[in-house]
């Protein structure tokens, strides 16, 4: 489109939030005025933008009149407290904290379902899922008819950018003063985090199973509009600043083409197959890509119908920044 919108970025100054600003410069999105917003204790610090200093402003006053596209990337609580300000401005809205219902605002990958925006009215409000789903949506939807999944395992290794810079300063502290041999209090992951993996990530409920794992089993189901979709999730948190890794098991529904899916996967524009030898990792591979790595792609040891993967892919950039930019362009191309 030919002419240029004003955008916010609310929660301009964490790790999604710089990404968000980054992608957008990136992929020359037609930005009119970009407006960084944060919490009263962010502002005053700047945001790297086209050369110069954005200053971040308060969010809690933001007159969203002003904007026609809002990018929420500041937690589940942030979105509830000024969705409805947004929505009523009639605004874009990308919410990729997950907290609105679907009926509100679908779950949408571009590689994997962008159809689900057809049925949308304006004020558009969409999510941009979490960025396991993602991840393996991408790879999934690569798939396709090669291969008719009936159940996904899952275990998901995730960097400690996952919580936010708070995660990142904790695990960078937390080895600093090992390394030191000092003894410390744990703070943000409530448990060593250096040198160790923690079995889960979030509080879980009665039944034992995580909130995040419970979104990323939902989101799945409606990403491939697959209600019945059994799902098996396990999300861990790893020692690793940056990059979601996967180690996925798929039952299908006859023997498996290895050959097949890797040429498939191959061929994806989002993805990188990694030949048989050699196996991709978030560090040297995927962190500060655009694209999902794909490797150790193999049937099971006992069962021809089993498909056996492991993906590596950015979760701040490709996980949430760019797929949530790439909504917006998609919604601005053809219903704005």
């Amino acid at each position: 489109m030919s002419r240029s919108l004003d955008v916010a970025v609310i929660g301009a100054t964490g790790s999604v939030g710089e990404a968000l600003v980054q992608v957008l410069q990136e992929r020359e999105f037609p930005i009119g005025t970009l407006h960084a917003l944060a919490g009263a204790e962010s502002v005053g610090q700047t945001v790297s933008y086209k050369g110069r200093n954005l200053r971040v402003r308060e969010m809690q006053t933001f007159d969203f009149s002003t904007v026609q596209v809002v990018f929420f990337a500041a937690g589940q609580s942030v979105t509830a407290q000024h969705i409805d300000a947004a929505r009523a401005a009639g605004c874009i809205i990308i919410d990729l904290a997950g907290g609105l219902p679907s009926e509100q605002a679908p779950r949408v990958v571009p590689e994997v379902n962008p159809q689900a925006l057809e049925k949308l009215n304006a004020p558009y409000v969409v999510t941009s899922p979490a960025s396991i789903s993602v991840a393996l949506g991408c790879v999934l939807a690569a798939l396709g008819a090669n291969v008719t999944v009936e159940r996904i395992n899952l275990t998901a290794c995730l960097a400690v950018s996952s919580r936010g810079r708070e995660g990142v300063s904790e695990l960078a502290r937390q080895t600093a003063e090992l390394l030191n041999g000092r003894a410390f209090e744990p703070q943000v992951f409530g448990r060593q985090m250096a040198f160790n993996m923690l079995p889960q990530v979030d509080q879980p409920d009665a039944q034992g199973h995580g909130a995040l794992e419970q979104r990323v089993a939902a989101e799945l189901k409606e990403l491939f509009a697959a209600p019945k979709l059994k799902t098996s999730i396990t999300c861990l948190q790893a020692p690793v600043f940056f990059g979601d890794s996967l180690s996925v098991s798929l039952q299908t529904t006859k023997t498996v083409d290895i050959a097949k899916v890797c040429d498939v996967l191959q061929r994806a524009p989002a993805l990188e197959c990694v030949e048989f030898e050699d196996y991709p990792t978030v560090v040297g591979d995927a962190v500060g890509q655009d694209l999902i790595y794909v490797g150790r792609v193999r049937a099971g040891l006992d069962d021809p119908a089993e498909l056996n993967l492991w993906i590596a892919s950015d979760n701040v950039r490709k996980g949430a920044a760019i797929n949530a930019v790439q909504l917006a362009e998609l919604l601005i191309k053809h219903y704005l």
